[in-house]
């Protein structure tokens, strides 16, 4: 038989070389203590080479300790180990900064308050019916208005061709049509404005890294926000140039699903940036003082706390809902119907028969009434914001009562939540008195608008309310990490009895979750 050797000379070239250790049996190894030979010097030999012949070294000596009742890692089981330790060991510094500048807290409230500043101008814009004045979406062109009598007369041919002239306005001037041509303009010219103030200083604040990972990617987020918005608005606008308008009976508007849409991404975007600000503004001022500020989110953490913050979320929602439901009222002109509060003709409720009309159905087997009619159903729609509004109403002043009349509550609950409680209840006040009173008074101007620009003030007190209940917990990461950098170990001051001095037992200490039962808040 031919040697393998013949067949392979390489092979008979490298059998000296392979180690001893190749050819033995693991189990014989051990149990005749055979111990690897090191044939070269560790330190001569390459990362993986050493971490193979040390895993293999240490592998043989506890095989030897345990009597080989374990068989030991492979040589690669530690090679892996050995390559975690040093990816452990390895500290990955991130792009951006812990924390985000202060300027760029200020930058997203001044965003939130054009934000909030337009929305107030598109509700006038919808109550003078002045959205459908331009009839063509021009992003950068559409910015100038028109320059000279023959660009006039080009705009208004365009709007003479609409529904809305044709079936409402038939009689209108130029001089009319320039009034309400400059109100959509100035509401669209404020919109790129917005994008454009809050797109410019957006890429400046993450290209020079002013801004932590998680605010570059929320400011990334509103951003694309505010553009999707601006192609929302369009879209609301082209649902009141359809041709099926021109029908007898038909009612040139804009449809009221859009115009919701349309005010609802107003509104995230708008919480989005006030959220974000006060969060930033709030941050610096913990970590400015983090001794108190650790005290402040003990009591945050306390369970007495737990239904307070979980009702301030419930709040918000709701609120958000009940302005949504007043989109749709718009959308319908559904407040010049029944002007009077709290009774809706005969009675606090239209007749059944109205509320569900098979008027609104779309389908012959009248399936759809239960869902178009609380949508489409001016009577109805108006019912549900007014239940919506009473609801919040009702929500934020037994939210008030508990805060104030529970014992537990009154001597956990720090004072910037009180402070923060109380100007909750009074926009929700001002907001019930104004809504009454646009209902009332047929829908003048200045109470509707007052009335829309209440429901953003109403949540952004919520939100404000919320940054101070709510627990940062970004924010309690970053504290404890401080805390425990410096060395600070907070303690109670204790008398000789083991209590502290306002007679309550204190089981506080920072980072863990417990707290006293003391009032420690500061106003953050």
């Amino acid at each position: 038989m031919t040697s393998i050797f013949s067949t392979f000379p390489l092979l008979q070239k490298a059998a000296p070389r392979l180690s001893k250790e190749f050819f033995t049996c693991r189990a014989a190894r051990h149990s005749s203590l055979i111990r690897p030979r090191v044939v070269q010097s560790l330190s001569s030999k390459s990362p993986f080479l050493r971490a193979f012949h040390s895993g293999t070294s240490r592998n043989a000596t506890a095989g030897v300790e345990l009597g080989s009742t374990l068989s030991p890692p492979s040589p690669l089981s530690s090679l892996s180990k050995t390559i975690s330790n040093v990816k452990d060991q390895t500290i990955k510094k991130s792009f951006f900064p812990v924390t985000s500048d202060k300027v760029v807290g200020y930058w997203l409230l001044g965003s939130a308050a054009s934000v909030f500043g337009i929305v107030v101008f598109g509700g006038l814009t919808r109550l003078t019916e002045s959205g459908l004045s331009i009839t063509e979406w021009r992003p950068v062109a559409g910015s100038l208005p028109p320059m000279n009598a023959a660009d006039w007369d080009s705009e208004f041919n365009k709007y003479r061709s609409s529904p809305e002239f044709k079936l409402l306005n038939p009689y209108m001037t130029l001089e009319e049509f320039k009034s309400i041509y400059y109100m959509e303009w100035g509401h669209r010219l404020w919109g790129r404005f917005v994008g454009l103030s809050f797109l410019v200083p957006a890429i400046y604040f993450i290209a020079s890294r002013r801004v932590s990972t998680r605010m570059a990617a929320r400011i990334t987020g509103i951003a694309g926000l505010i553009g999707f918005q601006g192609v929302l608005g369009w879209w609301m606008v082209k649902s009141g140039l359809k041709d099926d308008l021109f029908a007898p009976g038909s009612h040139p508007r804009v449809s009221q699903y859009r115009l919701t849409a349309h005010l609802g991404t107003a509104f995230l975007a708008y919480t989005a940036m006030l959220w974000s600000g006060l969060s930033i503004l709030r941050e610096h001022k913990l970590l400015a003082d983090p001794v108190s500020a650790d005290k402040v989110l003990s009591v945050l953490h306390s369970p007495e706390m737990k239904v307070f913050r979980r009702s301030i979320a419930g709040l918000a929602v709701l609120v958000f809902c009940t302005a949504m439901s007043g989109g749709l009222v718009a959308g319908l002109d559904a407040g010049l119907i029944y002007n009077e509060f709290p009774y809706m003709g005969l009675g606090l409720t239209p007749p059944k028969s109205e509320l569900f009309s098979e008027f609104y159905s779309h389908v012959p087997d009248k399936s759809d009434v239960w869902w178009r009619n609380p949508l489409e159903n001016p009577s109805l729609v108006q019912l549900d914001h007014r239940i919506l509004a009473t609801t919040t109403f009702t929500y934020v002043m037994g939210l008030w009562a508990y805060t104030n009349f529970s014992p537990t509550m009154r001597k956990v609950l720090p004072a910037a939540c009180k402070r923060g409680m109380h100007g909750v209840v009074g926009f929700v006040w001002l907001q019930v008195i104004l809504g009454i009173s646009t209902l009332i008074y047929l829908v003048p101007l200045p109470l509707a608008s007052a009335h829309q620009a209440g429901s953003l003030a109403l949540l952004s007190s919520v939100m404000i309310l919320g940054g101070r209940t709510w627990i940062p917990g970004r924010s309690s990461k970053l504290i404890a990490q401080k805390l425990a950098r410096s060395g600070t170990v907070m303690k109670r001051a204790m008398p000789t009895n083991g209590m502290p001095s306002n007679g309550r037992l204190a089981n506080h200490s920072f980072g863990n979750g417990s707290l006293g039962k003391g009032n420690l808040s500061p106003a953050i």
